[in-house]
């Protein structure tokens, strides 16, 4: 499955120098998809040597040029579409409608910054001591970009398309669980005829990898989609080199359902975006507050369109949710699940591993009611198949609880009113905020979230401000 890529180093797919290779399990059968090179601590080196050389080329393209070769690269992402779908659904296990989209997400990611490389403007200022300041904006250097599991191709995508817009080189470390969803869009970028060096990818131990990364002083910037967790130690290593940092961490969204909302709507739209990618989604609708008037039609509703769902492989025609990824995930969604039925909540559906599967890590769609927001379902975001819901009175009842969190990445509301709508957006402590909708990510909008979830935007024109440094010039003659 793997065979003709590899480590991406100097434009080139090449083995690891020692000859190190690792396997990558499939989440529906745990049998091995493939080997993949296990990059070395040389191997990295040899990457940021490699993104150096690609810097100094890349960095003088002009604007047009790079914005010509990234439509390259987005038209053979178009043209491979049938490949990447079913290699993002084999590494996750996720249905192929929903591989095909996030690699539809992902080429969009480049169409997008391919024009924004034409629009990073400067701009002029009246100096009070005669002349003009002008204000310059230059590629940060080199990136090193750090990408999770779940959304193995656009997640890549997010980072590297805005970085070579700007002028960046970049090294890429994918998650070892999904490399080749990675390693497809680097094979799609050698349309693009970049320079040697510009882009790399490297995948092994964190040692290896991550390591020597952070500790390269030429190494300027450091992108993470990943946890709380583990970005609150990348702040701290990237101090020691001052590098600029970006993070999209956890979430644990509020989904508020005022008693004025469309309930058949609300519930038509959640139910699919609650349970794909098998619940593993950062922006996912976790805690569900139902106002008193719909609480039991919203309960009612949410357990008969969930039991709907189709449990299996994703690459099986008809299936509509497939498996965690690893038993790791599997073990603690069950542990949080029997923890929230000790302490009290109601298991409408679901709630247990799923049978009729010889291997895999399966587990049924679950609803949950009666929670409280003390249960671990609620106060920490679960990542997985599980819909928490509890109900609400007031609507500052409402608003108090879902700010109770230290994350705030998304949130969201349905309401047929404006002035709710409007008190929401204003209230909710969340770096994005859905009112009747769930449509957050698309390459024109910025995403990102606000306290422990992170920092920095991907996407939008915000997105590309990040890979860029400000250079303020005055020349008096």
């Amino acid at each position: 499955m793997y065979r003709k890529f590899g480590l991406f180093i100097e434009g080139e797919w090449r083995a690891a120098r020692d000859g190190g290779t690792f396997d990558v399990q499939s989440p529906v059968t745990e049998e091995a998809l493939g080997p993949v090179p296990r990059a070395g601590a040389t191997d990295t080196e040899d990457a940021i040597a490699s993104a150096s050389r690609g810097l100094e080329l890349w960095s003088a393209t002009a604007a047009n040029a790079r914005a010509d070769a990234i439509h390259r690269i987005a038209d053979e992402m178009i043209r491979r579409t049938e490949e990447a779908k079913r290699m993002i659904s084999a590494e996750t296990g996720k249905p192929l409608a929903q591989a095909e989209r996030e690699w539809s997400l992902s080429t969009d990611q480049f169409r997008w910054y391919a024009e924004e490389a034409r629009r990073i403007y400067g701009r002029s200022i009246e100096s009070r001591v005669g002349g003009h300041l002008e204000v310059r904006h230059e590629p940060v250097g080199i990136v090193a970009a750090f990408t999770a599991w779940n959304f193995p191709a656009v997640l890549v995508a997010r980072k590297v398309a805005p970085a070579i817009a700007a002028g960046c080189s970049v090294i890429v470390r994918p998650s070892a669980q999904t490399p080749g969803s990675a390693m497809l869009i680097f094979d799609c970028m050698r349309a693009g005829n970049l320079p040697p060096g510009t882009v790399n990818l490297v995948v092994g131990a964190t040692a290896d990898t991550y390591g020597p990364l952070m500790a390269a002083k030429s190494v300027r910037k450091v992108s993470l989609t990943g946890s709380t967790r583990v970005g609150k130690q990348m702040i701290r290593d990237a101090a020691d080199t001052v590098k600029k940092v970006s993070m999209e961490l956890g979430g644990n969204a509020p989904c508020l359902i005022f008693d004025d909302a469309d309930l058949d709507a609300a519930l038509d739209m959640l139910v699919p975006t609650k349970f794909a990618n098998c619940g593993q989604v950062c922006v996912t609708p976790d805690r569900f507050y139902v106002q008193d008037k719909l609480h039991d039609a919203f309960v009612e509703g949410f357990v008969a369109r969930t039991r709907k769902i189709v449990l299996g492989d994703g690459q099986d025609e008809g299936v509509t949710m497939g498996p965690l990824i690893n038993a790791r995930r599997l073990g603690e969604i069950e542990g949080v699940v029997a923890a929230a039925a000790r302490d009290g909540a109601k298991v409408e559906t679901g709630g247990k591993r799923a049978s009729g599967f010889n291997a895999g890590h399966f587990y049924e769609p679950t609803v949950l009611s009666g929670v409280s927001d003390e249960m671990a379902v609620m106060a920490e975001e679960n990542f997985g198949p599980v819909a928490a819901i509890a109900r609400f009175t007031t609507d500052d009842e409402a608003i108090l609880r879902a700010n109770n969190s230290d994350m705030g990445l998304a949130a969201y509301a349905f309401t047929r009113s404006p002035r709710r709508a409007r008190r929401v957006v204003a209230e909710l402590k969340s770096g994005m905020v859905g009112v009747n909708s769930n449509a957050l990510a698309a390459s024109e909008a910025p995403f990102g979230g606000t306290n422990f979830s992170g920092m920095g935007r991907e996407g939008g024109a915000e997105g590309i401000r990040d890979y860029l440094d400000i250079k303020l010039a005055q020349v008096l003659f």
